[in-house]
C-alpha cells in the first residue's frame, strides 16, 4: 500500500481515532463505579461534617467505606445520598416555585441536615446546614463547598472554619420564608446568636451573596414545609 497518497492518510487517522475512542469509553466505564463511590463518599463526608460528628480532614483520613459505614450506622432510618448535580436539579424546580420536598438527613443524635445549593462567583456553591432537630432551626453546624471560586476569597466557604463556625448557635427565621437567614457585611454583633445572621466574608462580596441567594431558596423552602408539618 502507498502509504504517501491520502487514501491511506484518511484510513490510517480514522482506525486510530476508533481505537482511542474505543479505549477512552472502556477507561471510562471501567472507572465510573469508583468514581460514583468518590462521590457519594466524598458528599456524605460533607453532611457528617455539618452534623458535627467529625472534622472534615479526619473523615477524608477514615476512607470511603469507612465514612459510608458511619453514615449508615447513624442516620434514622433510611435515607437516599441526593449527589451535587441532583441538587442542582432540584435548584432550578426550588427557584421556579415549583413545589418540592427539601431532601433531609435526620441522624439518630437529633440533628437533621439540610442541603443548599446555588451559584457564587465563578460557579456552583452548595453546602450543608445541620440543625437541632427538636425545634428544627437552631443551627448547630454547617458546611460549604464549591466549584472553582477564588482561593483566600470565596475559597474561605468551604477553606476558612472561622467562616463556618459563625452559624453555630444561629437560628433559622421560620417566620420568613423569603429571607429565613442572611450572610452580610457586618453579620450578627459579638455574641448574638439569634437573629439569623452571620458575617459576610471581606473581599468575596459575590460569593457572599451567591451563598445568601442559595440559603434564602432553599432553607426557604425548608421552612415552608416545616410550618406545614412536612419535615417531620
Amino acid at each position: 500500500m502507498n502509504t504517501n497518497n491520502n487514501t491511506y492518510t484518511v484510513i490510517y487517522t480514522t482506525v486510530i481515532c476508533v481505537l482511542v475512542a474505543a479505549i477512552l469509553a472502556f477507561v471510562s466505564q471501567t472507572l465510573k463505579p469508583r468514581q460514583e463511590a468518590n462521590e457519594k463518599a466524598e458528599t456524605i463526608s460533607q453532611i457528617l461534617t455539618a452534623a458535627q460528628f467529625a472534622d472534615k480532614a479526619e473523615l477524608q483520613k477514615m476512607g470511603n467505606a469507612a465514612i459510608i459505614q458511619l453514615f449508615n450506622d447513624n442516620i434514622d432510618g433510611k435515607a437516599e445520598v441526593v449527589s451535587v448535580s441532583e441538587l442542582k436539579a432540584l435548584n432550578y424546580k426550588l427557584k421556579a416555585g415549583e413545589n418540592v420536598p427539601v431532601p433531609t438527613y435526620r441522624f439518630k443524635n437529633g440533628v437533621k441536615v439540610i442541603p443548599i445549593y446555588g451559584a457564587g462567583l465563578w460557579g456552583p456553591v452548595w453546602g450543608y446546614i445541620a440543625v437541632d432537630d427538636a425545634d428544627g432551626v437552631r443551627i448547630v453546624g454547617a458546611y460549604f463547598d464549591h466549584e472553582s471560586e477564588t482561593p483566600g476569597l470565596g475559597g474561605k466557604i468551604k477553606d476558612d472554619p472561622a467562616f463556618r463556625a459563625q452559624f453555630k448557635g444561629e437560628v433559622i427565621d421560620a417566620g420568613n420564608p423569603a429571607k429565613p437567614f442572611d450572610i452580610v457585611k457586618g453579620g450578627s454583633p459579638a455574641g448574638n446568636t439569634e437573629d439569623s445572621k452571620v458575617d459576610a466574608i471581606t473581599g468575596a462580596t459575590m460569593t457572599s451573596k451567591g451563598l445568601d441567594a442559595a440559603m434564602d431558596v432553599w432553607l426557604g423552602a425548608y421552612v415552608k414545609s416545616l410550618n406545614h408539618g412536612g419535615t417531620k
